[in-house]
């Protein structure tokens, strides 16, 4: 079959077999850069391969796949960089989530708005649907991110135990039911505007065949596994980096979240130069709400075993930029269309957000 040949089957395959050989070594600087450029295409493929699935299902299934497959690479990054490294790791998670939260919200979205409105004069998305994708969103960030900050029980900015636990079922209780309104209650909500399930741009490609889905499912699993191995044992060059570029510790979670997004990101620019700014919304948006909504339970349920306190309450200044950019992203998105301005304003605040990450 034509599609095995294809980067997207190699790569996946080669970045196993290399981290069978890497496993528990010592290895040189040349070899980790190899790795980690090998680490950045095999997300690309493992993504690549959820899309694959995610047409053979269709919208808005289809954005729903990509996020949730975008968050199970994230939470093993999270999970192998806390417990493969010395130093402290307690705000690595935060760190990440909120880098994800602020790469959707501004970089994902901006760019896909700034496209739309480019080349078609207006970017045109559904309100309806895309305002419950953002009140999700902001109100998932504010309790997990927020309001640790706030809280009297424990001095460290993190939740006691108790207070996780109800966390984390409030966060699979607002995904739960935002992916039932997606999915199943509201479907049309999700899909660009005049376009329906029947006449939409994905009922005319051409679907993947039910051989080429399973394979693609298989060599879905075989990228994560790479994924997260190789993550591993990057770990200690990672961290190295960081340090040697003078940037502090935090911004590890930010490398992450690029890392992660990237692909993401390309999918929502190419959708967006076709006219369907929607979908872009959709995997922005649909990534934010996954990388909190499935990352914060898990790592609530995996925080017994991990090193450290998971300290999640935002500094103030971040807490600032997260507030900023939820009130541009409401003034953005009611009015269902965007011109040039509004994703320069998104652009601007995730501009804002790298530099004072690398100087807080």
């Amino acid at each position: 079959m034509r599609y095995l040949a294809r980067w997207t089957t190699i790569v996946p395959l080669v970045a196993f077999v290399v981290l069978l050989i890497s496993w528990g070594r010592s290895l040189p600087w040349p070899v980790l850069v190899i790795e980690a450029g090998l680490l950045m295409v095999t997300v690309m493929a493992a993504v690549h391969h959820a899309e694959v699935i995610a047409h053979r299902v269709g919208e808005p299934f289809g954005s729903l796949i990509l996020a949730v497959a975008v968050t199970v690479i994230e939470v093993g990054l999270i999970v192998m960089l806390m417990t493969s490294n010395k130093t402290d790791t307690s705000t690595l998670a935060r760190d990440t989530v909120f880098a994800a939260v602020m790469l959707t919200m501004n970089g994902i979205v901006g760019l896909s708005l700034m496209v739309g409105a480019v080349k078609f004069h207006l970017a045109v998305f559904n309100s309806e649907g895309t305002g419950s994708a953002l009140g999700t969103v902001v109100t998932l960030a504010g309790l997990t991110l927020v309001l640790p900050s706030f809280t009297l029980s424990d001095p460290r900015a993190a939740f006691t135990g108790k207070q996780l636990a109800f966390i984390a079922v409030a966060s699979l209780a607002l995904y739960g039911s935002f992916v039932f309104t997606q999915t199943i209650r509201h479907r049309d909500f999700f899909l660009p505007p005049g376009e329906t399930m029947e006449d939409g741009e994905d009922a005319h490609a051409a679907r993947p065949s039910r051989n080429r889905t399973v394979v693609s499912l298989g060599l879905l699993f075989v990228s994560l596994a790479a994924v997260v191995g190789l993550a591993k044992v990057e770990s200690p060059a990672i961290q190295a980096g960081v340090t040697w570029l003078g940037f502090p510790q935090s911004f590890v979670g930010v490398v992450l979240a690029i890392v992660v997004l990237l692909p993401e990101s390309v999918a929502a620019v190419r959708a967006a130069a076709r006219n369907r700014t929607q979908i872009g919304l959709n995997l922005g948006y649909g990534s934010a709400l996954a990388s909190i909504g499935l990352t914060i339970p898990v790592l609530a349920v995996a925080s017994p075993w991990l090193p450290g306190t998971l300290v999640l309450g935002l500094e103030p200044a971040q807490i600032v930029l997260l507030a900023i950019s939820a009130v541009v992203a409401v003034l953005t998105v009611v009015p269902g269309r965007a011109k040039t301005q509004h994703a320069v304003i998104h652009l601007v605040l995730l501009a804002a957000f790298i530099v004072l990450s690398i100087l807080p």
